[in-house]
């Protein structure tokens, strides 16, 4: 008979938590080289107490002190090895935007946030451009928004957006991506940082991306809300295994769950209130690349 304390979601959720718990610490006592006492003895416990840790019958949750005994020790942190972050290391870190030396080669924070796509190919990433999509602009476009930008080369945000572009090509992709229609009407009146560039060639950033949305729609996704509703910062969510908020010339990396999901809540609440929906843009752009057409007469 079950008792009233009795839970089958909360028995079967701790089973999860030590089933990942015990994946973890396997993995790292196979990387550590050494047998399990040799182990228990780096990380200052008892080899009893490991085993227990380490035995599938165990349904009693580690003590903290254990816990804090081996994370320490192997360096990883207690996020990881709970099964609450996706990497070793602290569940936030910083990554700079730098000048890269050599011509048109990628600085390291394009690399990485090159290889954080090409990890999240299967999963979907959810995406807040700083302006517009990066992978839908012009050469032209990166050119004049970088010409006098200290972080980043105009070539190497030009060959990123490329790659980037290429990887969402591939039909395994799932790309969903958000703007305020504020910021996408601004570009093509001219207003704000766009008050010099010239009209053709903000037609011309029309016709593209009109072109490309229609090319990736279903796998590329573009929502566009109500800037006077709701705010965003730029970020990107890959998948279930990181997400990135850019603040300017640096990124915060977040790798912990619960990160992750907070940040995958305010995609989605910006997702439930957009008022132009991914079949309508390429409609809406064409309304405004009229609008300069009509100007330009």
């Amino acid at each position: 008979m079950m008792r009233k304390n009795d839970n089958p979601g909360e028995r079967l959720d701790r089973r999860d938590f030590l089933d990942r718990f015990r994946e973890r610490l396997e993995s790292i006592i196979d990387d550590s080289g050494l047998t399990r006492s040799g182990f228990a003895r780096s990380v200052g416990i008892d080899r009893s107490t490991l085993s227990q840790l380490l035995s599938p019958s165990n349904d009693r949750l580690p003590r903290v002190e254990s816990l804090v005994a081996i994370a320490s020790a192997r360096r990883v942190s207690l996020d990881w090895l709970l099964g609450l972050s996706e990497e070793g290391h602290l569940g936030a870190d910083i990554m700079r935007e730098q000048m890269s030396i050599e011509r048109n080669a990628l600085s390291l924070a394009d690399e990485r946030l090159i290889n954080w796509h090409r990890e999240a190919i299967g999963y979907k990433i959810r995406y807040v451009p700083s302006t517009l999509p990066d992978l839908l602009k012009t050469e032209t476009v990166i050119r004049f928004e970088l010409a006098h930008f200290i972080a980043s080369r105009p070539e190497q945000r030009i060959e990123t957006a490329a790659v980037r572009l290429a990887i969402q090509r591939r039909p395994e992709t799932d790309m969903e991506s958000c703007t305020s229609v504020q910021a996408v009407r601004g570009f093509a009146r001219g207003e704000g940082i766009w008050q010099d560039l010239d009209p053709a060639c903000r037609q011309e950033q029309l016709d593209l991306m009109i072109d490309l949305i229609d090319e990736l729609y279903p796998t590329f996704r573009w929502f566009l809300f109500d800037g006077l509703e709701l705010y965003s910062a730029p970020m990107t969510i890959y998948g279930p295994r990181r997400a990135s908020l850019y603040i300017g010339q640096m990124y915060y990396v977040f790798n912990s769950i619960e990160h992750i999901r907070a940040l995958t809540e305010h995609f989605d609440r910006l997702i439930r209130r957009a008022v132009i929906q991914p079949t309508e843009v390429p409609a809406f752009l064409r309304l405004l690349r009229g609008e300069i057409s009509a100007v330009r007469r």
